[in-house]
């Protein structure tokens, strides 16, 4: 039986406490880009963990979701000074999240953006509450980076745009499931 070639994951480059980008620059894995590459790291996890219940109930969506994962892999490439000749995120898929955002939008009831919703409902709803809110802090760890050095602007655009879809996809999957949201009210 032919042996598999195995490529070793331990490369033991980061033992020093630093960690490469793509164009071989090493840098100390406290550096605010491995703290920004960590946090997309982390949504892109939270949407495969939303995406476990979601492909069974809703898979147009769910297809919505991978896409998303994939850009943020894109993004992230970006981020980590891949050549942007090579890798990069069209603008149209800002569209792409806005047009789908509103199709769910009006599925569900003309007044459903009247309240504050607590964050929850169903476990997909609730799943996709974290990711949202860890697309929020990626959005702010982006900011904070792009004041020392140059982040694509779509990289912004694109996680202020999946942040809304989020919350909208939320919404409408406690709306499918026949949740009674529980709102905030302020008196």
């Amino acid at each position: 039986m032919p042996t598999k070639k195995v490529i070793n994951v331990s490369t033991k480059g980061g033992d020093d406490g630093s960690s490469g980008l793509i164009d071989g620059v090493r840098l100390p894995k406290s550096s605010h880009i491995f703290q920004v590459l960590g946090d997309v790291d982390e949504l892109n996890s939270w949407l495969g963990y939303s995406l476990v219940m979601l492909s069974v109930k809703l898979p147009e969506q769910s297809a919505a979701l991978r896409h998303a994962q994939k850009n943020l892999y894109l993004l992230s490439a970006l981020i980590a000074q891949a050549d942007p000749k090579k890798v990069s995120v069209a603008r149209e898929e800002l569209t792409i999240l806005e047009k789908n955002s509103l199709y769910l939008q009006k599925s569900m009831k003309a007044d459903w953006t009247q309240s504050f919703l607590y964050p929850g409902g169903t476990e997909t709803a609730a799943r996709l509450d974290i990711a949202r809110t860890v697309c929020r802090r990626c959005e702010r760890s982006m900011v904070a980076l792009s004041q020392e050095q140059r982040i694509p602007g779509i990289a912004l655009q694109y996680l202020n745009r999946l942040s809304d879809y989020l919350y909208v996809l939320r919404c409408f999957v406690n709306f499918k499931e026949g949740y009674q949201e529980a709102q905030f009210d302020i008196k």
